[in-house]
């Protein structure tokens, strides 16, 4: 458990401590079943699959956090939300890239994110595989595995690796294949993984220029975003009003130099 010293940690810090604290916690557990997973039920589509252990991680990293945070509000992925009644909250997604862990593919983390008076301020994702932790406060850097990292120098969209990611419905999917015909000839190559969270933090620490996805959750983005922006990206997020109707629910971030151009071909 996290000790916090007030004279030395902001309130922030300290949150980004537990999370770092409860990611490492449930990132090992999910890792005991790699390779073992299975099916457990669809959600939005067929292919929106959860796992047992989706749902055992989120009981883990909840029961976690309240030891350390009693009275805390919580907004998970697969659980109902659970309002506390204190300024403190949790955004969690407790296995994020399910269909990489279900295929025993090795890009999948956990991903929290700590929220004061409804800002998020904090947060950690664990990449369960490779065993690395990035996270960030608010106006405090972003780290990974404690040490500050920094977005891409990349100033040209043509020398550029871009990630990106796909929606479950396949009528959506089939409209942003439309936008890689506009994206793939203009950068360097294209990378679809699997984790947004993920994504977003080698953003942060430069393993990709760039990374753009519609039709994410904030449970998907909410730690990783920060972690992007504390490492010097520029970072968009979804109009959450707008989002539920499939408009604006754009999540890009980049680079600042090559931000403006990639906006313009996937907005």
């Amino acid at each position: 458990m996290v000790d916090f010293d007030q004279s030395v940690l902001s309130p922030a810090r300290h949150l980004e401590n537990v999370a770092i604290d409860v990611a490492l916690i449930a990132a090992a557990f999910v890792a005991e079943s790699v390779g073992k997973a299975s099916a457990a039920a669809t959600k939005s589509t067929p292919t929106d699959v959860v796992t047992t252990t989706d749902i055992a991680s989120e009981r883990l990293i909840r029961a976690e956090l309240l030891i350390r945070c009693p009275g805390s509000t919580i907004v998970g992925e697969e659980l109902d939300d659970e309002v506390g009644h204190n300024e403190i909250g949790w955004i969690i997604d407790p296995i994020d890239g399910t269909v990489n862990f279900l295929y025993d593919l090795p890009v999948v983390s956990v991903s929290i994110a700590a929220t004061i008076d409804g800002e998020v301020v904090a947060g950690a994702v664990a990449d369960i595989i490779r065993g690395e932790v990035f996270s960030a406060t608010n106006g405090e850097g972003a780290r990974r595995d404690g040490l500050a990292i920094a977005a891409s120098t990349t100033t040209a969209l043509d020398q550029s690796l871009v990630g990106t990611g796909f929606a479950y419905d396949g009528e959506r999917r089939g409209r942003q294949a439309q936008t890689l015909l506009d994206v793939l000839p203009a950068c360097r190559d294209i990378r679809c993984m699997g984790s947004a969270a993920l994504n977003l933090c080698w953003v942060g620490c430069g393993r990709l220029d760039a990374y753009f996805e519609n039709d994410i959750k904030l449970y998907d983005y909410a730690a990783g975003a920060l972690i992007a922006a504390e490492g010097g990206a520029m970072v968009q997020l979804p109009d959450l009003a707008m989002a539920a109707a499939a408009a604006n629910d754009l999540t890009l971030a980049s680079t600042p130099a090559i931000f403006d151009q990639l906006s313009a071909l996937v907005s």
